[in-house]
This record gives structure tokens, sequence and C-alpha cells, in this order.
């Protein structure tokens, strides 16, 4: 995954601990999570409540696992966007602990209207947020 400079400091905790004595996979998910709530909000004060008059929904996630991680790791959790189209758009996730990553993963989100009860458009401000980052993001690869 090409570095992203977002990013958020993570600690891990102790209920993020699996009976084998390192990160559960359903932590790695939340870790995720914690960080795209983080991006939305860098980008505009965006939820996944409310991204411009609609909300998100994740139909599938995907992770990698390089390492173990374990209780009170320092981790840099980093997430950028990759990929938009009409109605829906994909963020790229790595976790590191001292400069090497322990997982990457990937999560397409939907915009969905849960009023309707379903997917929709991407909101115009929201759409520009993204393609602006996308835009950052592949200037800084090359």
């Amino acid at each position: 995954m090409h570095e992203s400079d977002f990013y958020i400091d993570y600690r891990v905790h102790i209920s993020d601990i699996n009976y084998g004595g390192h990160v559960a996979n359903s932590a790695v998910l939340n870790f995720f999570q914690d960080a795209r709530i983080a991006y939305l909000k860098h980008l505009g004060d965006f939820s996944e409540m409310d991204i411009g008059g609609c909300g998100l929904i994740q139909p599938e996630a995907h992770v990698k696992y390089k390492a173990e991680m374990f209780h009170n790791d320092t981790l840099k959790i980093r997430v950028r966007v990759s990929e938009i189209k009409r109605s829906s758009f994909e963020l790229c996730y790595s976790i590191e602990r001292d400069g090497e990553i322990t997982a990457e993963g990937s999560t397409p989100l939907v915009c969905f209207d849960y009023e309707r009860k379903k997917p929709c458009r991407l909101p115009p401000g929201f759409r520009t947020a993204l393609e602006g980052a996308l835009q950052m993001a592949t200037s800084k690869k090359g």
C-alpha cells in the first residue's frame, strides 16, 4: 500500500487481545473503523451516517495479516481513498508498529439512503473531498 499522510495512533487495549495472546481478527476491523471515522472527519467533518445527505454501508472487508500485534503495542493506522465510483468508493488501510506493516486491508463503502433503504449516488461535496484526497495521494506516488 502506498504510504498515506493521514493516520491515527492507537495503543492496543487488553480488550483487543484474543485467547492466543495477540490482537483478535475482529479488533483489526475495529481499528480500520476508528481510522475511517477520523478520516471522514478530516475530509470535511463527514461521518459514516452523514456524508452530505446520506450515509455509508460497508458490504465487505478485506484484511491481510502480516505480523502479530500485542497488548500495549503502539500502532499507526493509515487510511487513504483508492477508488471512486458513482455510488461507492474504496478505502485502503495499513497498520504499522515501529515501521513494520502488521496488517493491510480495504473496505468498499456504498452511499446509502437509510430512509429509503437503498443505495444512492455520492453527494457532490463528498465526491469533491474524495477526489481531492485521491489526487493528492496519486501525486505523491509519482
